[in-house]
């Protein structure tokens, strides 16, 4: 099969034929259709984000495509059927706290770095290898529509902070970062799942009109100052009512500053879920009061992307209408054009903007 191999940090991908992989009992081939590339893969691939990945390695986290062919204890998987590999491997014998790797990326720690030894290749290639498990099925759909799919790994991150918050039709959210990649993605997913109103602040005032514009009145667009204390009150006088719920989707750039305001807006008895980067660089704590988390009764949770029950719950979401994929604006390379599709996704990020290979 013919791959993209990253041999070096630093180094450009190198387009290679590679032997076909080979499953065994609890795996699956399936056929590379469509495989997303991450606005900063070019900064996984220069070394700068110091991601563990053993190299060489065919990279490319997640892929949208079709089963080639099953181990013998897959008992509803059959060859062609259309999945999403998920790229979150998950030890087998680590209950209940086994150890990860995302496979074509990352791995979390020295166990998460062994198990990337084996499901070591990733997406960017005709063919991959998954456990049986990663291999979600999708329903039927027009290979031409693939590309267009390959927004669930996307939309899988703030699906996954909106299920762990227990977002309720009705209910009124706040999007911290709403106008970044996730932040924008968790508005369109909290409005399918049936939120009554969705507060969106940000300083990118062209970002904030397109979200009010793209989704209706029942978003709320809020242009931050910078005054943390300014910003608590325009966020909660932009909403009809309490806000129930808060969800941060923030880089690590952002700083703590404007997390803390938008945590701090939830109602007594509300819910702040964190799954943005802020802290991962260092820099000053969240700093949340003791005193007003203990007197409100206030859930924070922290949640890390999805849980595996997410795929077929937001699957369905998309073929019942209420999700619409058409909001993407997909740009497809094949696979020769590795190096260009990584330079494009970095370029050209944005929100409702994908990159994809197609092999």
């Amino acid at each position: 099969m013919k791959a993209a191999v990253l041999k070096a940090f630093g180094s450009p991908l190198a387009i290679e034929t590679l032997p076909d992989p080979v499953h065994g009992t609890g795996e699956v081939i399936v056929d590379v259709v469509a495989a997303s590339v991450l606005p900063y893969a070019g900064e996984v691939f220069s070394g700068e984000r110091g991601y563990l990945l053993d190299l060489p390695v065919v990279p490319g986290a997640g892929a949208i495509g079709r089963v080639r062919a099953v181990g013998p204890d897959a008992t509803r998987l059959s060859v062609g059927d259309w999945v999403l590999c998920d790229p979150i491997v998950r030890a087998r014998d680590g209950v209940p706290t086994p150890d990860i790797t995302l496979q074509g990326l990352s791995a979390r720690g020295d166990g998460g770095l062994l198990l990337q030894r084996y499901f070591h290749d990733g997406a960017f290639a005709e063919q991959i290898r998954i456990p049986t498990e990663n291999a979600a099925p999708i329903g039927p759909l027009d290979p031409a529509d693939a590309g267009r799919w390959a927004a669930l790994h996307l939309l899988l991150v703030p699906y996954g902070g909106l299920l762990a918050a227990d977002l309720r039709a009705g209910e009124t959210l706040l999007v911290s970062g709403a106008t970044g990649n996730f932040g924008s993605a968790a508005v369109a997913v909290a409005l399918a799942m049936g939120a009554g109103c969705v507060v969106a602040p940000g300083r990118n005032e062209k970002a904030l009109a397109d979200l009010a514009e793209r989704f209706g009145p029942r978003v709320r667009p809020v242009r931050l100052t910078g005054d943390g204390d300014e910003d608590r009150e325009r966020m909660k006088r932009a909403a009809p009512g309490a806000i129930d719920c808060v969800i941060d989707l923030l880089p690590p750039q952002a700083g703590t500053a404007p997390v803390r305001a938008a945590a701090m807006t939830v109602r007594e008895f509300g819910r702040v879920v964190l799954m943005g980067g802020v802290g991962m660089g260092g820099g000053d704590d969240l700093g949340l009061p003791y005193p007003w988390l203990m007197r409100n009764s206030i859930t924070v949770r922290g949640q890390w992307l999805c849980s595996r029950e997410a795929v077929p719950r937001l699957t369905a979401l998309i073929h019942s209408g209420l999700l619409d994929l058409n909001h993407f604006t997909v740009t497809d390379f094949a696979l020769d054009d590795a190096n260009e599709a990584v330079a494009h996704a970095a370029d050209e990020k944005g929100r409702f903007r994908l990159t994809v290979i197609r092999p």
